[in-house]
């Protein structure tokens, strides 16, 4: 897996002040997309156990509310299997900060058992999501009013609430 950027002190993508990264490779290919230089796996660096490190390191101060995930797209099925061993160590090693992820998978459509994007990392890998924001950026619904979100067919989901009662409850309306 490569990532094209890793923010450190990041305040657009999810509450609070978060570590930011951004995998390469992304299959959607949104129409106006803010980063096509993603959608390209080859995209930017290698993803290695030094950039493991250094994102742990990066998570660890107290103000730092969390890791949030984008691209590209992490739940790209190569991405999947690159992102789980780092979401099992932030939670092992901070229980107490939240994750984001943003896809351009849907949820209920894509991301499920039997889903397009459902693979052997996508079940371990939603449990260990707090929010995920989903759906594809479609141009003719964008509107820079929205929180966290860039058109108004993206949704803000409670990924932990909506995987415990099996329907999808959003997080912000």
């Amino acid at each position: 897996m490569n990532y094209g950027n890793i923010k450190k002190y990041d305040i657009a993508n999810g509450e609070g002040v978060r570590v930011t990264l951004f995998v390469s490779g992304c299959t959607n290919h949104c129409f106006n997309c803010f980063q096509p230089e993603t959608w390209d796996f080859d995209y930017g660096q290698p993803f290695t156990n030094d950039t493991m490190r250094e994102l742990l390191e990066a998570l660890k101060p107290d103000y730092i509310q969390g890791l949030t995930l984008l691209g590209g797209d992490p739940f790209e099925l190569s991405n999947q299997e690159g992102l789980i061993e780092l979401l099992r160590e932030v939670k092992k090693q901070y229980p107490e900060k939240d994750i984001w992820s943003y896809t351009g998978f849907i949820l209920d459509q894509d991301l499920l058992d039997g889903g397009r994007r459902h693979g052997p990392y996508t079940d371990e890998m939603l449990s260990y999501i707090d929010v995920l924001v989903d759906g594809p950026f479609i141009q003719d619904k964008k509107n820079i009013s929205l929180k966290f979100r860039g058109s108004e067919n993206q949704r803000v989901i409670d990924l932990k609430k909506s995987l415990k009662e099996q329907e999808v409850i959003l997080y912000l309306d």
